[in-house]
């Protein structure tokens, strides 16, 4: 249970783990917050809590300045959306610090953003954004040097050093080589990574899950491949079907899917599919299904290696006892996926 206690000690120490579950109205200043707002702490008698900001600005608080709980967690702000598209309709584009003044972005606050969110500063987002687009270019026939100069480049020496330190092997020597693609999605529960192939989606994430970089390292490994920025043929599906989900109206997804691994993570995972939607299953029923009712703890450890959440439903898998058990994107996360299947599993 969620008890006045327990929110109010969450809010105190801007616990992560409880984004989604309440949200904080302060009484002296009108405004609520997330439980993570870095604003100063309010005394207790001062705080009532709400399980939605709906009914926060029911009772009459606006939305606090500094958390901005009405936006989306982690969301990619509208000025930094518009140039993501910009270049992601012409990777050739170069936008200079000047460019970006012109269209009211401070230089250095894009630069912050993409350090926090990517581990890059914005013009090397380019540079990979170009490249990976480059690469698809000589995948599909056209000569070196017509991708160079297409791609915005005003040698072929400089073409070849940026995409060898970019993919490790100089571009008339790529035909080899497979690049994932990696872009950003909006969802109501968070910003999410995904990564595409050819075959299809290899990865959905959220961006703030601790142990993201593991997974872009295990894909890399398996598929020998390099995670760039870039667009996909299945993106735009994948993020179609999930607003669907996310407004309730869809419970199946057709998305195309590439799941490389063990030939029991695979049965896993696909047993994972089978668990209907609005429904929850226990590590011992999943077991049982895959006709191997002893091995919960390897069912366990392979649900944990999904690395396509949501899409491949390992929310629904829960204890034995009927408690919520880990999930890599936050319990709270979890819990709000299943309400969300139990409230439209009938319509």
């Amino acid at each position: 249970m969620l008890t006045d206690d327990l929110m109010y000690r969450a809010l105190v120490d801007k616990d992560v783990s409880y984004e989604g579950t309440f949200f904080a109205a302060v009484k002296t200043t009108g405004v609520f917050c997330r439980p993570t707002c870095t604003a100063r702490k309010p005394k207790k008698e001062n705080v009532e809590f709400f399980p939605t900001a709906k009914e926060a600005i029911l009772h009459g608080y606006r939305a606090c300045k500094v958390c901005k709980p009405l936006e989306m967690l982690n969301a990619t702000p509208d000025r930094i959306q518009a140039i993501l598209r910009e270049i992601g309709n012409n990777p050739a584009t170069k936008l200079t610090d000047l460019d970006l003044a012109s269209r009211g972005i401070e230089p250095s606050q894009i630069r912050r953003w993409f350090l926090k969110n990517h581990g890059i500063t914005f013009h090397a987002y380019q540079r990979m954004l170009r490249i990976n687009s480059a690469f698809k270019k000589i995948q599909n026939g056209e000569t070196v040097t017509a991708t160079a100069y297409n791609s915005g480049y005003e040698s072929l020496s400089g073409f070849n050093d940026s995409f060898k330190s970019i993919l490790g092997v100089s571009p008339s020597n790529s035909k080899t080589k497979q690049v994932i693609d990696l872009t950003r999605l909006e969802t109501p529960l968070g910003t999410m990574f995904a990564c595409a192939v050819a075959q299809g989606i290899c990865l959905l994430e959220f961006t703030d899950r601790k142990m993201i970089e593991r997974q872009f390292q295990s894909l890399t490994k398996l598929l020998d491949a390099t995670v760039l920025q870039g667009t996909n043929k299945h993106f735009d599906l994948l993020q179609s079907q999930l607003n669907e989900y996310f407004a309730g109206q869809r419970k199946e997804f057709s998305v195309p899917l590439f799941t490389p691994g063990t030939e029991f993570q695979q049965a896993v995972w696909q047993e994972l599919q089978n668990i209907p939607y609005g429904a929850t299953c226990s590590y011992q029923q999943q077991a049982s299904a895959l006709q191997n009712p002893q091995a919960v703890r390897a069912v366990a450890n392979a649900n944990g290696k999904n690395r396509i959440c949501i899409v491949i439903p390992c929310h629904r898998v829960i204890g034995s006892d009927g408690t919520l058990t880990g999930y890599a994107g936050g319990l709270w996360r979890k819990k709000w996926l299943l309400d969300l299947e139990a409230k439209n599993r009938r319509s």
